[in-house]
């Protein structure tokens, strides 16, 4: 059935592809008499085949290309049928093929400059909390989550975390996972392990996995490399910190031999704010039934490219930001990095700052 449903997609996208290109070339041909059909379509092919390519020949430029094609296929099928619509209402009018035409591609432009400065220039969230009716320490957590280091994203997008991390200089770091894009090799090539090590924080740097840190088989390499650089990486894991609060790591829903939150429950010192990483915010409403006083995810991406935040909020109950249920303090980040397209429209990279009484 997988390969049923990757012929079909494969199927789909095709089509979508052949009607944001005939679109383009008809607008091209009736608006400047472009004649060039071959020549057309063969950039057509190629922008259509790059993304797909690029897991292949393992490109960087090709995952760009690609990327950007995926983002302008989606929203093409979003406007192109407005556009033509608006032409047949007209009557046909040349000027207002003309001028719908001019439109679209400034808009096209538009996603690409705007997208790329959003995914590109991460900017920070600041939050503040209180966990006890009689707080007596003040701490900061910085939270960051959906690297995926890649093709794409390496060592240059990572000195840009380093720079804010020093300029926050925060408390505590939490990594609530997607650390690496499927596979761990860029990760190593790059040396981003290297970065890790640079990372200071007085009461520690704590990391879990994310779906992405599964599906090439590289997380128990990944938790090696991370170890190795001071990150306490935890699979279900709990610590007590410095006797201020207990962090509990939690498996990705990836892993089926992942705990329940019950289950971790047992061992951690309730007389201790609990803090819990979990990647993706599918059980906060479970976390607060069982007493934990924050969860901290990422996953989300806040849905990455317009409108995917309106899927986001009807699949999770935090998809974004800070939410409160009961006891418990939910911070669910947009992710440093991103998937895919190297754009953002709707959402930006960040990284989230929260002060925390204790």
């Amino acid at each position: 059935m997988m390969y049923v449903y990757l012929f079909l997609f494969l199927c789909l996208y095709g089509l979508a592809c052949y009607y944001i290109g005939f679109n383009g070339y008809r607008w091209l041909k009736r608006s400047f008499g472009f004649y060039y059909k071959k020549s057309y379509t063969i950039v057509i092919v190629l922008l259509s085949v790059a993304f797909i390519a690029s897991f292949i020949v393992s490109s960087r430029l090709l995952e760009l290309i690609g990327g950007y094609w995926l983002a302008i296929v989606g929203y093409g099928l979003l406007l192109i049928p407005l556009v033509n619509l608006i032409y047949f209402l007209s009557g046909r009018k040349p000027i207002v093929h003309l001028v719908s035409g001019y439109i679209l591609s400034l808009c096209f432009l538009g996603l690409l400059i705007i997208g790329s400065f959003n995914a590109w220039s991460p900017t920070i969230r600041h939050y503040n909390v209180s966990l006890t009716n009689e707080p007596t320490e003040e701490v900061r957590f910085l939270l960051a989550a959906d690297f995926h280091f890649g093709n794409v994203i390496g060592m240059n997008h990572f000195e840009r975390f380093l720079q804010l991390v020093e300029q926050e200089s925060p408390d505590a770091i939490f990594l609530a996972g997607d650390i690496i894009d499927d596979n761990i090799d860029a990760f190593i090539e790059e040396q981003i392990a290297d970065g890790f090590s640079q990372l200071d924080a007085p009461l520690g740097v704590f990391a879990i996995p994310g779906n992405h840190d599964y599906y090439g088989g590289d997380l128990s390499l990944l938790k090696q490399e991370l170890r190795s650089s001071g990150v306490n990486v935890l699979l279900d894991e709990h610590m007590h910190v410095d006797g201020l609060f207990t962090v509990i790591g939690r498996k990705d829903e990836t892993d089926s031999n992942r705990k329940g939150i019950a289950e971790l429950m047992e061992p951690a010192n309730e007389q201790l704010p609990i803090i819990m990483l979990d990647h993706q915010p599918h059980e906060t409403v479970e976390a607060a039934t069982h007493n934990v006083d924050m969860i901290l995810s990422g996953h989300t991406h806040r849905g990455q490219l317009f409108p995917g935040n309106l899927l986001t909020q009807a699949i999770y109950e935090n998809d974004w930001g800070h939410k409160q249920i009961d006891q418990l303090h939910s911070f669910t980040t947009s992710g440093f990095g991103f998937w895919g397209p190297a754009l953002r429209i709707g959402s930006r990279s960040e990284i989230v700052m929260i002060t925390v009484e204790l």
